[in-house]
This record gives C-alpha cells, sequence and structure tokens, in this order.
C-alpha cells in the first residue's frame, strides 16, 4: 500500500484514530509520519529505544509476565511448525491442525472478526423448509423465554401460539 500522503513509498506506519465515535485511519510512510507529527517516532531516551506506545506496552507486559520478548518461547503448530506471530503477520494459517494449537487466541479474533464463533450458513430454497421452519421456531423459543423474563406475558402468549402453530404445521408435513 502506498502512502496517502506523498503516495511515492511505500506505507509502513498504519495510524487508526477515533473522536468522538467517528474513525478515521492513515497509512503514511515513515517520513510523512514524522512530518505529520501524529506521534513522537524518533525521540530517544538515550538507550536506544525510541518512544512509543508499542515499546511502553511491551514493558509492561514483560513485567507482569517476567520474561523478557526476546527470551519467550513461540507458540506454534505441531504440525506444520507456523508460529502464532506468523499468523498474525500473514493472516493464514498452515494447517487445519493450527485451529487447535491456537485455540486459545483464535476464539477471541475469530469472535471480534465475525460476531460469532459458530457457522450457520444459508439454506437453500427449494430445500430447506423444513430447516426454515425449524430454525423459526428455535428463535421464537429464544424470544419466549427472554419475554418471560422480562415479564411480558401477552408477547410470550402470542410468542407461545405461533410455535404450537408451527409445530402443528411439521408435524402435519410429516404424516
Amino acid at each position: 500500500m502506498m502512502c496517502q500522503n506523498c503516495n511515492q513509498k511505500e506505507a509502513n506506519v498504519h495510524i487508526t484514530k477515533v473522536i468522538n465515535g467517528i474513525k478515521t485511519e492513515m497509512h503514511l510512510c515513515e517520513d510523512c509520519a514524522k512530518q505529520k507529527n501524529e506521534f513522537n517516532t524518533g525521540s530517544y531516551f538515550g538507550f536506544g529505544m525510541p518512544l512509543s506506545f508499542q515499546n511502553i506496552l511491551e514493558g509492561f507486559v514483560e513485567a507482569m509476565d517476567g520474561t523478557p520478548k526476546y527470551i519467550k518461547k513461540q507458540e506454534s503448530c505441531p504440525t506444520c511448525g507456523l508460529s502464532f506471530e506468523d499468523f498474525r503477520e500473514t493472516g493464514r494459517l498452515g494447517c487445519a491442525n493450527c485451529y487447535k494449537a491456537f485455540e486459545g487466541k483464535m476464539i477471541p479474533l475469530i469472535k471480534r472478526v465475525h460476531g460469532n464463533i459458530e457457522h450457520n450458513g444459508k439454506i437453500p430454497k427449494r430445500a430447506g423448509g423444513v430447516l426454515k421452519t425449524k430454525k423459526d421456531i428455535e428463535k421464537m423459543r429464544e424470544e419466549l423465554k427472554n419475554a418471560v423474563n422480562h415479564e411480558e406475558y401477552e408477547n410470550a402468549a402470542k410468542l407461545r401460539d405461533e410455535i404450537k402453530k408451527l409445530e402443528s404445521k411439521m408435524n402435519d408435513g410429516d404424516k
């Protein structure tokens, strides 16, 4: 991706700002990022480490964990040898067993990206009448439970009657 400012160099600084709920993203080369002065990439404390939020956060994590980042053993897939850090950089897993090897780290990531960890898929129109009805009944039962919990008894009664009607249609179709 090219720098959005100069359109000449590769963008290697990615800035995301959220101000009053409005998200803006900038993709800049290092020189343009320094010129924009969004954050100070070049200040040094005299011990060879630039001041950045990433370095500060890494320091906190190391202090809590007790192991410096460069000493930590990288978790990797026993089948293909891909490390989780490699996955984070490329966005691709090496094999089917990577899902199991990185399960603890993958579930929150998948949930954040997709909103759920269970894939329901689509139902074909020509063969999905019964499946659609079962899903509708399942959804209505959940709504019924919520209505009873919130003491919305009139709504709960309507949902109960709808569920009975759909179940009787399904049972009549089986005969």
